[in-house]
């Protein structure tokens, strides 16, 4: 059936009732989403939206990287890495998605964003408790980051059971354990509220399962996609910082942080060392 008038007719079918029924705006809360963008500024200034959504999406895509990050490591606790794989490669396609979107942001010239920033108080990104969820999810912990949400509960309980919890990556080795591989007891045993940090002795088991990749598929792909979300999230954290440092500079963080020479400093932190330490011992 050809288009006439630059006009489509509506299917016979197509429902427009919606007095008893549900629709799209009802289930997804439209009004509520929509209603959740209130600028600060006096008189408003008319990019402070585009910092507001710029942030809320990347806040909603944070939710389902958490999401996926927990399914993910519940998956390897049970020893199903297909489904554990299926939910990394989710996250890693948001990944990409959130690291496109500082483009957006990037059009906000540093005196435009001059008329509103001294509106936004001490509110700042370093405030982002499902960021600082997804580092702990990821094996990246610090303790002392839970003293900026004492005055956020759910925030603090949601910080305070992923620091205790084991990480991805804790999880992953103690799969690796239960499938035959060396992994000491040292590393199982291990305080999981400590960032993790470089264990040498795990190196050797990797290059076992990278130079027999074959023979350990399975192992050898996890490895692989686990490599694929730490330079996602570097990617990530660089583009975080090019992006702050067109708008504002080398100005202080809104939060007290040193700006873009605190994140500068992100890029040094590391999920999973062994797993690059490896590729320079492969081939020698």
């Amino acid at each position: 059936m050809s288009v006439e008038h630059n006009t489509r007719e509506f299917d016979p079918e197509i429902v427009t009732d919606f007095r008893e029924r549900m629709s799209y705006g009802s289930y997804l809360d439209l009004d509520t989403l929509l209603g959740a963008q209130k600028p600060v500024s006096s008189p408003e200034h008319h990019d402070e939206l585009l910092f507001i959504i710029q942030h809320q999406t990347t806040e909603l895509w944070l939710k389902l990287v958490l999401h996926e990050l927990r399914a993910a490591t519940a998956f390897l606790r049970q020893d199903q890495i297909a489904p554990a794989l299926k939910c990394i490669a989710r996250v890693k396609h948001i990944q990409r998605t959130l690291t496109e979107q500082w483009s957006v942001l990037a059009t906000l010239t540093p005196s435009e964003y001059a008329e509103f920033r001294h509106f936004l108080g001490n509110s700042s990104g370093f405030q982002s408790y499902q960021y600082r969820a997804v580092e702990f999810a990821l094996g990246n912990k610090n303790r002392r980051m839970l003293s900026v949400f004492e005055s956020d509960p759910d925030a603090l309980a949601l910080l305070s059971e992923m620091l205790a919890a084991p990480s991805i990556y804790d999880e992953f080795l103690r799969y690796l354990h239960r499938q035959g591989f060396s992994i000491p007891a040292s590393v199982l045993e291990r305080d999981v509220t400590e960032a993790w940090v470089l264990h040498p002795e795990l190196v050797a088991t990797f290059r076992g399962i990278y130079e027999n990749a074959g023979e350990h598929w399975g192992a050898y792909e996890a490895c692989e996609e686990l490599v694929d979300l730490e330079d996602n999230f570097q990617l990530w954290r660089f583009r975080h910082l090019k992006t702050v440092q067109r708008i504002i500079g080398m100005k202080t963080g809104t939060g007290g942080s040193s700006g873009a020479a605190f994140l500068q400093k992100a890029l040094e932190l590391t999920f999973f060392p062994e797993l690059f330490a490896v590729r320079t011992e492969l081939g020698t």
